[in-house]
């Protein structure tokens, strides 16, 4: 999940009213993002909140319940001492947080997408969690994610030299597709036009129940 921090004063203004903090980090996509790992909860700590703060803690990831009931068992008593906790990973996280503390839980940063790490601090969307994965079909890359228009089939009309007509210098999705399909030998794949986008495949909000023998996607309203 790739993340950005919030802007300094806005955390600050949301902290304003709360003069007992304690901050959580995250070990996992916030540490990789560098937007909540331990270099940035020491900042936030020793800098920008000074003595305003019981106590930081990173969690091996906050998105995991279990995990961050484990984690935050180190800090119990500062955590029932604290007004607020500023927390320093995804929306997921923050979520997570409430449940687990019961305490007003604030968010340091903001959450934009599911992204591939081409290098630290360049991040690319690359799966939108749609419900209904056709990298099968594409040869591995994404429409929904790589194309400004979300087209289904392939390339527009308004694309020229490969390239995207909605963004200067993006490459076309769908001319690479082409092209990874016809290195994989597998062009007869681009023969087959795929119906409207089924939004009932995106109803929230959604649950996956691991059951035996079946695995039930609530919302989204498929079995397999």
């Amino acid at each position: 999940m790739i993340t950005t921090q919030k802007a300094k004063e806005e955390i600050l203004s949301m902290l304003s009213s709360y003069p007992k903090v304690v901050i959580i980090g995250c070990g996992g996509c916030a540490a990789t993002c560098q937007t909540g790992g331990s270099e940035q909860v020491k900042e936030w700590e020793e800098k920008s909140l000074g003595g305003r703060v019981l106590a930081s803690i990173m969690c091996e990831e906050p998105c995991d319940e279990r995990l961050l009931r484990r984690d935050l068992r180190r800090i119990k008593k500062e955590l029932e001492e604290a007004d607020a906790v500023l927390v320093l990973a995804c929306g997921l996280g923050v979520q997570n947080a409430v449940e687990v503390t019961g305490k007003v839980c604030l968010p340091g940063l903001d959450s934009h997408f599911y992204g591939k790490a081409e290098r630290l601090g360049r991040f690319f969307e690359r799966c939108r969690a749609c419900g209904d994965c056709l990298l099968g079909e594409t040869g591995g890359i994404c429409f929904l994610t790589r194309c400004p228009k979300g087209l289904a089939n392939g390339p527009c009309e308004g694309m020229a030299d490969g390239k995207c007509e909605v963004r200067e210098g993006l490459d076309c999705v769908w001319k690479m597709i082409y092209d990874r399909l016809d290195a994989l030998g597998q062009l007869e794949k681009l023969s087959q036009v795929r119906d409207p986008e089924d939004w009932s495949k995106r109803t929230r909000p959604q649950e996956v129940i691991w059951q035996r023998g079946a695995t039930e996607a609530r919302g989204a309203e498929r079995k397999g």
